[in-house]
């Protein structure tokens, strides 16, 4: 019997704003890969898009970290994979002419810039604890994008910018040029995932393999290339929860 349901995928607002194309691309091909009716709804922000998560909107998800407690945890999303070798890490940077060298170069009242990305600047946060910085003693400045987020920093609007690294090695370098990096994480166990709603329990299966199988089909590495992903791992409940409890060692 045809599943007739409409299914709505959506991805963490963090991602880059010229792999908009790449993501409807993705749905297409999932589409017809699985022959599911699956709708593609992207938010302007993480507070947009958690609201539509908890009135049941959503369906299939590719989640950022910081998210995926509440998801997993909460409404019982499944983690189905992760993209291969693509950990989220967190940058920490200046203008090429600040004084700074390390962390501890930094001072009280930091003025920091950040966008509304909840993992990295939580890492970031952590990471400026060497210099006895806290949200006590410093004030932050969100932005909208990591690439107004560089055009501030370089402006001078702020003493230093948390960045996702991947958004940073992005950055032209005529403005990396004009940056200094700080500090990078190495976490190396924090990432995106792919997760479904019970909505999708019947699908887990199908929707794991064909992810699973995107380099062998004739149209993946292409749709891989829009996306800017190399493939997809398995992900079970343990890197979930594993991942889950890190984060939440991170926000205490």
């Amino acid at each position: 019997m045809p599943n007739n349901r409409k299914y709505n995928l959506t991805v963490s607002p963090d991602f880059k704003p010229d792999r908009i194309a790449g993501w409807y691309i993705f749905n297409t091909w999932l589409q017809k890969k699985t022959g599911l009716d699956i709708h593609l709804e992207l938010y302007d922000n993480f507070e947009e898009q958690r609201s539509a998560i908890r009135n049941q909107q959503i369906d299939l998800i590719y989640a950022n970290p910081f998210d995926t407690a509440m998801l997993v945890r909460e409404l019982d999303f499944k983690a189905l994979v992760k993209p291969a070798d693509k950990a989220d890490e967190a940058v920490i940077v200046c203008c090429e002419d600040n004084p700074a060298n390390c962390i501890e170069d930094l001072r009280e009242g930091c003025r920091i810039i950040a966008t509304d990305d909840p993992d990295i600047n939580m890492i970031g946060m952590r990471m400026i604890e060497p210099a006895d910085l806290d949200d006590s003693n410093t004030t932050t400045t969100q932005v909208a994008n990591y690439v107004v987020l560089a055009k501030r920093l370089i402006s001078g609007d702020a003493d230093i910018g948390f960045f996702l690294k991947e958004a940073y090695d992005d950055l032209t370098n005529i403005t990396k040029r004009r940056l200094k990096v700080l500090v990078t994480s190495q976490i190396s166990v924090i990432y995106h995932s792919v997760l479904a709603a019970p909505s999708l329990a019947d699908q887990y299966e199908s929707l794991s393999q064909a992810l699973l199988n995107i380099n062998t089909d004739a149209k993946g590495p292409g749709v891989l290339d829009a996306l800017g992903i190399k493939g997809f791992e398995a992900m079970s409940e343990e890197d979930a929860e594993f991942m889950i409890d890190l984060m939440e060692t991170l926000r205490d």
